[in-house]
């Protein structure tokens, strides 16, 4: 497993604190707000033997998902948090999945393909409800696409700016996040339709639920 920057560190050691006891029920009750995840995974299309990588695998829940969907693509996911990657592995061997996934403990903002899995690039990158929980959630799209294969996509659900719903519940929504460290990306299309621009990338920005939810897929 890779090592972490001291910076990195320090935010592992705080995921692992906010989530050391809850990550034994955190996939049965996030099911009813993490809108969008499911969508993500239909969306993937990755072809038999392409790699898909999960950028902050947090449970395995999504990866185990797209191990049923996609029986022929490799599977690969890192996260900051040693406590959710136990549970991403005992997830992926529950799925039958185990011995075709790699799970490794990195920094989304730093992570290196080829020193922390042996590859060079994935064809397909996801980061779900992520980069709300990422410092430096620019870094984190930055380097994925980065990690990209030529003709590879990024897709990314997270949080959005709850602007078609009642500013009372965008509060409450705030408040309760904020307890988790969460913090919904308000720039997050304008600032993944310049990175995507940067590179001569096609991208595709769609709120969900009225904009409860982001859905970006960044594309060759």
């Amino acid at each position: 497993m890779s090592s972490l920057a001291p910076a990195a560190n320090g935010h592992a050691e705080r995921m692992d604190a906010i989530y050391r006891v809850q990550r034994h029920f955190y996939d049965v009750t996030r099911k009813y707000y993490l809108l969008g995840r499911d969508r993500l995974i239909a969306d993937l299309k990755p072809l038999p033997g392409q790699r898909v990588l999960e950028v902050g695998c947090g449970t395995g829940r999504n990866l185990a998902a797209v191990a049923r969907s996609y029986p022929q693509a490799r599977l690969f996911g890192l996260d900051i948090s040693s406590a959710m990657l136990e549970s991403a592995a005992t997830t992926m061997a529950r799925a039958g999945a185990g011995e075709r996934c790699l799970l490794m403990r990195a920094d989304a903002v730093s992570f290196d393909p080829s020193s922390l899995f042996g590859e060079a690039c994935f064809d397909r990158i996801f980061l779900s409800y992520t980069v709300s929980m990422i410092p430096d959630w620019q870094g984190a799209i930055e380097n994925s696409l980065n990690a990209l294969a030529p003709a590879g996509e990024l897709h990314i659900v997270d949080f959005g700016n709850q602007a078609g719903l009642p500013h009372w519940f965008a509060r409450m929504l705030a408040a309760w996040l904020s307890k988790f460290e969460v913090t919904p990306r308000a720039a997050l299309f304008d600032y993944c339709e310049q990175a995507a621009r940067a590179r001569g990338m096609h991208n595709v920005s769609t709120r969900l639920c009225r904009g409860y939810a982001s859905s970006v897929v960044i594309s060759a």
